[in-house]
C-alpha cells in the first residue's frame, strides 16, 4: 500500500492551491462568523473575509498565539457549542493554565485520516502491531496515533508511557513491529532492551516518532540499535495535534496535508512572508477545523519549505527537519545556538551515550554553556588522559559547530535523566539569583 488518499497526496500544484483556496475561503468566513475574539481582531486590523480573494491575501490576517489561547481560557475559541464538541484535549502552560482545544466529529474524522496517510507514507499497514508508547492523557499524541493507525487497519497496543521493562516484554511478546513515541524515549527502550539481552528477539521494522525533534544523528543512533526505519511525524495540540506532517520511507523532509493546511514561512522577528525556500518560522492554518479554528498560528518551528516532487511519488510539500524553536534558542554571547546543534555533534561521537545535558549559566556579565554527557564504556572515566582527550575533542567540535567554546564534563554512566515524554535537555541558570 502505497497511498491512503492518492488523488490529494499525488494532485498537481494548481489542483492542491485550487482546494486550498475554497477551503481557506469557507474557513475564515466561519471563524470570522462565529468566533467574536477573531472578528475583532480582523476589524481592528481593517480585514473582512471577503479580502481573501488569493492564498496570498492571508497575509493580511493577524497571526495567532499561545497568549490569545490564554487570554480565552477554556473555550473562548470554540466556534461550536458545546454539545458538538465530543473531544477535549489540552497541552501544559507556563502560566498553570493549559491551552484547550476542542474537537467535533468531524474533526476526529479528519484527524485519524490525516495520521493514516503519514502512516501509509511510513511504510504502515493494516498487518502491523503499533505499540503506543505515548501518554494517554490530555496530550494529544497517543490518541492521535492510535484513531489514525486503527483507520488504517493497524491492530493498535494502548500501552502509554512508563514502566520501561514492561514495555519491552510486550513488545516482545506481542510482536510489536511498529513503536510510536518520542525518539529519546526509544532511544532509552533500545538501551534497556539491550541490557535485558532481549534486542535480537524484536520484530520492530518501524519507528514513528514525534512530540520532539530528531536529529539526524539521533536518528542513526535509534535505527541502529533497533534496527528499524526510524521516520519522525509533526503536529502540535493548537492546529490538530500530530497529524500535520510526517515523513515518508525516503526521509527527505515531512510531507504536509496540505488539503487541510496551509502553511507560510515567516521572518520570526518582523512577521514578513519569506519567499519559497526560505528558512524562517512557520505559520499554520488549518482548513476545516470547525471546533476550534486557528488563523495564521505562530508555531515558533523554525524550518524551510521544498515544494519539489518526492521520489515517493507524493506531491505534498514538504517542511525540512524543524532546526529548533525560535523561542527555545539560546543566545549565548551574542550567539545563537539551537539545542539540536549540539545533539548532532554529541551522537556523532562513538564512545559517548546518547544522553547528555545542557547547563547554562551566568558568571559575572558572561553566559557560559557546559554540556554533560555519559560514556559509553564506563572505563573511559579511570583513565585521567584518555578522559581528557575525549572532553577535548568534543569540546573542539562543538566549537567548530557552534562558532563559542563550551566546556564538556563526562559524568557516570546512567546518571543523566532519561525521559518517558519530550526530553527536556536544556537547564537554563542565567535568571537563577544567587
Amino acid at each position: 500500500m502505497r497511498f491512503y488518499d492518492e488523488q490529494i497526496e499525488t494532485a498537481s500544484r494548481e489542483q492542491i492551491r485550487a482546494i486550498q483556496l475554497q477551503r481557506m475561503k469557507k474557513q475564515i468566513s466561519f471563524t470570522y462568523q462565529n468566533v467574536p475574539h477573531y472578528k475583532k481582531k480582523m476589524d481592528a486590523a481593517g480585514v473582512h473575509p471577503d479580502d481573501i480573494r488569493k492564498l496570498e491575501d492571508i497575509r493580511y490576517i493577524p497571526f495567532s498565539t499561545k497568549v490569545d489561547m490564554r487570554d480565552n481560557y477554556p473555550y473562548g475559541l470554540f466556534a461550536v457549542p458545546m454539545e458538538k464538541i465530543v473531544r477535549i484535549h489540552a497541552s501544559s502552560g507556563t502560566t498553570g493554565k493549559p491551552t484547550v482545544v476542542g474537537y467535533t466529529r468531524e474533526d476526529l474524522d479528519m484527524w485519524s485520516r490525516c495520521i493514516a496517510r503519514l502512516a501509509v507514507a511510513a511504510g504502515a499497514s493494516p498487518s502491523d502491531i503499533a505499540q503506543i508508547s505515548f501518554g494517554y492523557s490530555l496530550f494529544t499524541g497517543a490518541f492521535g496515533l492510535h484513531y489514525g493507525l486503527e483507520r488504517l487497519g493497524t491492530t493498535v497496543v494502548p500501552i502509554s508511557s512508563g514502566n520501561t521493562e514492561r514495555q519491552i516484554m510486550i513488545m516482545k511478546d506481542f510482536g510489536t513491529t511498529l513503536l510510536v513515541s518520542t525518539p529519546s524515549y526509544a532511544l532509552y527502550l533500545a538501551e534497556t532492551a539491550e541490557k535485558l539481552g532481549v534486542s535480537k528477539e524484536l520484530k520492530l521494522k518501524i519507528g514513528m516518532f514525534g512530540g520532539e525533534g530528531m536529529t539526524e544523528a539521533m536518528r542513526s543512533e535509534v535505527e541502529s540499535r533497533f534496527g528499524i526505519v526510524a521516520t519522525q511525524n509533526y503536529g502540535l495540540s493548537e492546529v490538530l495535534g500530530p497529524g500535520v506532517s510526517g515523513e515518508c520511507v525516503y526521509k527527505c523532509g515531512q510531507h504536509i496535508n496540505e488539503d487541510y493546511f496551509y502553511p507560510e514561512i515567516i521572518d520570526p522577528v518582523t512577521g514578513e512572508v519569506l519567499p519559497d525556500g526560505a528558512t524562517g518560522e512557520l505559520v499554520l492554518t488549518p482548513l476545516e477545523k470547525t471546533g476550534i479554528p486557528m488563523l495564521r498560528y505562530r508555531t515558533k518551528d523554525i524550518t524551510s519549505l521544498v515544494y519539489d516532487k518526492c521520489e515517493c511519488g507524493r506531491t505534498t510539500v514538504r517542511h525540512t527537519t524543524i532546526q529548533g524553536r525560535s523561542d527555545d534558542m539560546l543566545i549565548i554571547r551574542g550567539v545563537n545556538v539551537f539545542p539540536s546543534q549540539i545533539e548532532e555533534v554529541l551522537l556523532k561521537v562513538p564512545e559517548i551515550g546518547p544522553h547528555y545535558e545542557i547547563i547554562v549559566r551566568r558568571e559575572g556579565y558572561l553566559d557560559t554553556l557546559e554540556i554533560l554527557v555519559e560514556p559509553a564504556n564506563a572505563s573511559v572515566l579511570e583513565n585521567y588522559g584518555t578522559l581528557e582527550g575525549l572532553q577535548s575533542r568534543i569540546r573542539a567540535r562543538l566549537r567548530v559547530t557552534l562558532q563559542l567554546d563550551a566546556a564538556v564534563r563526562l559524568v557516570e554512566p546512567n546518571t543523566l535523566k532519561r525521559f518517558e515524554g519530550k526530553g527536556k535537555y536544556v537547564t537554563d541558570l542565567r535568571n537563577l539569583k544567587n
